[in-house]
């Protein structure tokens, strides 16, 4: 291998998952492999990531007697082949609720400590703390691990490169000032030049104002965050440092998303045998008592959030039946969304099932089985689940804005005749627009040989890590050479 990078992120995929993020520091690793990159993955030992790696042990690499005030260590893991550095901080990361919050959704209220915990022990490594292991690069995933690039400048390892991916801007990490003194950093770090933000700390501005390189996960995003519709009070730094700004569409596992194999499908199909969907679609419509029909079902798999744009959706959820179709939504949380998605489906028994909660399995089988997934998103950074949807036929209906933009090719007219088209794009998320999105999904499904086009192209794109993992590759040996 030509290259070590140290990932630091806060969850990773399949040790511990909240969302995309895991997925993407998860992956990195093998997509990286081929490309000449050894790439270890710093991570807090939370319960689940203990009880996940079972009876082994571990290598003790080094003891902290005081790291920001508590006592920790950092133990040596493999995994399949993922290569583990756990921060082993108990009374940091040992506790019963998920890697942010408690078991009622507060947030741990040294969330700070925490977090800032993380990214010193990364500057640490990258400084040489632990004898004949070097590396040449550290990756930071958002904000819980954004503070490494600005402990390696401020405390030693400055001449390391260093690389920040934002994965969803609204999410900044920002505390008050009173923390400062805490941190261990030098005074002239609270500035506008290092972790200074509003009078506050902010932990991602100081990754994005400290680090060699930025990445967003889309193109589109990346210049999105440059206004300050998506900028989220960022767009100023993002657009003075635009010269190191890229975007890189995630990729997905082609292994656990692959309708030929899948485990959790009532029968696998394959580009060639798209007819076998039909039992899926069965299982679908048993799972969420629909009743049996040709119209077309939608489906849903998100957070119940206003960023999701879910409030839009449940508002037309009675125009969606009104047009012959049908809804499977598997979500959870904002419980008023929760409740008038609930109502819509108690006017429409058959028309509308919800699960409130997620389903892994689940998730599988209704990509496998409903005809199309909406995504209303404000905002998607980059978005998996219409790369979900393209990978088994399952057609994407996505705003136009982030990772959907970069994925999806709407089907204008143009698009149909080019046979490149793959799901239906709309511009703002409105009542109006939501609409005639839904009206033209269903014109189309009642054509089987255009739905048939544009399930055949979305499973033909080729969305797996190959690509990305060489562009990440490329962008490191930049950074390094640099």
């Amino acid at each position: 291998m030509s290259l070590h990078v140290l990932s630091v992120a806060s969850e990773a995929y399949p040790l511990i998952k909240t969302g995309g993020l895991a997925d993407v520091a998860g992956a990195l690793p093998g997509a990286l492999a081929p490309h000449g990159v050894a790439m270890t993955t710093l991570l807090p030992a939370y319960p689940a990531v203990v009880h996940s790696l079972g009876k082994a042990k571990g290598k003790v690499m080094h003891r902290y007697a005081d790291l920001l005030g508590v006592e920790a260590r950092l133990v040596r893991h493999r995994l399949g082949a993922l290569e583990l550095i756990l921060l082993d901080a108990p009374a940091l990361f040992a506790r019963d609720g998920g890697p942010y919050s408690d078991r009622n959704g507060a947030e741990w209220p040294d969330n700070w400590r925490r977090f800032a915990a993380l990214g010193r022990a990364a500057a640490d490594l990258a400084d040489g703390l632990v004898p004949d292991l070097s590396f040449d690069l550290v990756h930071a995933h958002d904000w819980q691990a954004a503070m490494a690039p600005a402990y390696m400048k401020f405390t030693g390892a400055g001449r390391t490169p260093s690389l920040v991916t934002i994965h969803n801007l609204a999410f900044q990490g920002r505390f008050g000032a009173d923390i400062f003194p805490r941190l261990g950093l030098p005074a002239e770090a609270f500035s506008i030049h290092g972790v200074e933000y509003f009078g506050g700390v902010g932990f991602l501005k100081a990754g994005l104002q400290t680090t060699s390189a930025i990445t967003t996960v889309s193109p589109t995003y990346a210049d999105e965050i440059r206004d300050p519709e998506f900028g989220m009070g960022l767009e100023g730094l993002v657009s003075a440092r635009r010269d190191v700004v890229s975007g890189i569409v995630n990729g997905i596992d082609t292994e656990v998303w692959n309708p030929a194999s899948d485990p959790h499908l009532a029968a696998p199909y394959a580009l060639s045998s798209l007819s076998k969907r039909v039992a899926n679609r069965r299982a679908v419509e048993s799972a969420f008592d629909l009743t049996e029909g040709d119209g077309p079902i939608f489906c849903v798999v998100s957070r119940l959030t206003w960023q999701k744009g879910m409030d839009v959706l449940a508002d037309v959820a009675d125009s969606l039946v009104g047009m012959g179709a049908r809804l499977a939504l598997l979500g959870s949380g904002d419980p008023a969304l929760e409740a008038a998605f609930m109502a819509a489906a108690g006017r429409h028994p058959g028309r509308i099932g919800v699960r409130i909660g997620y389903d892994e399995p689940l998730s599988h089988l209704m990509q496998a089985g409903a005809d199309a997934i909406l995504i209303p998103s404000r905002f998607e950074p980059c978005g998996l689940t219409q790369l979900y949807g393209l990978r088994y036929g399952c057609v994407p209906v996505v705003a136009r804005t982030g990772g959907l933009a970069d994925t999806v090719i709407d089907a204008n007219e143009a698009a149909l005749a080019a046979r490149v088209a793959t799901g239906f794009q709309f511009h703002g998320v409105t009542h109006d627009a939501v609409i005639r999105a839904l009206q033209r999904a269903v014109a189309a499904f009642a054509q089987p040989k255009v739905w048939a086009s544009l399930q055949k192209q979305g499973m033909k794109a080729d969305f797996s890590w190959g690509r990305s993992g060489q562009l990440y590759a490329d962008l490191y040996h930049r950074l390094t050479a640099a």
